[in-house]
């Protein structure tokens, strides 16, 4: 039995995207009950830190997962931190059609959102 503590985050994901990644993940052939959406943090970017968003077969020893419905969020540690209170959407428009990001905790951000400072 693990004894680390895993940290809290919240991280809503809205029914739009849930049905996305639901889709994304049988094209994929992933076992829900194994895999699921990888959200991460990354260096980078052009305001300091990008998202990251990846379909796995399995988390790592070290993700918190987190149970949506129908599928599971893996969280590296270091993207935890960043993480909390972040809300992803999936918005299709004339423009086109994508993930989207709100972090409550970003201190700036750029025009083509899926880059943050904090």
């Amino acid at each position: 039995m693990s004894t680390i503590q895993q940290p809290e985050i919240a991280v809503v994901i809205t029914a739009m995207a849930g049905a996305e990644v639901k889709k994304f993940m049988d094209a994929e052939g992933v076992d829900p009950s194994k895999g699921g959406l990888r959200v991460s943090v990354q260096p980078g970017g052009c305001s300091g830190f990008k998202y990251g968003l990846l379909i796995e077969d399995q988390p790592a020893d070290d993700d918190v997962i987190l149970e949506q419905e129908g599928f599971k969020v893996f969280v590296d540690p270091f993207s935890a931190q960043y993480l909390s209170g972040v809300t992803i959407d999936y918005v299709s428009s004339m423009q086109g059609s994508g993930f989207t990001f709100k972090n409550p905790n970003a201190t700036g951000g750029c025009g083509c959102g899926s880059s943050f400072s904090a």
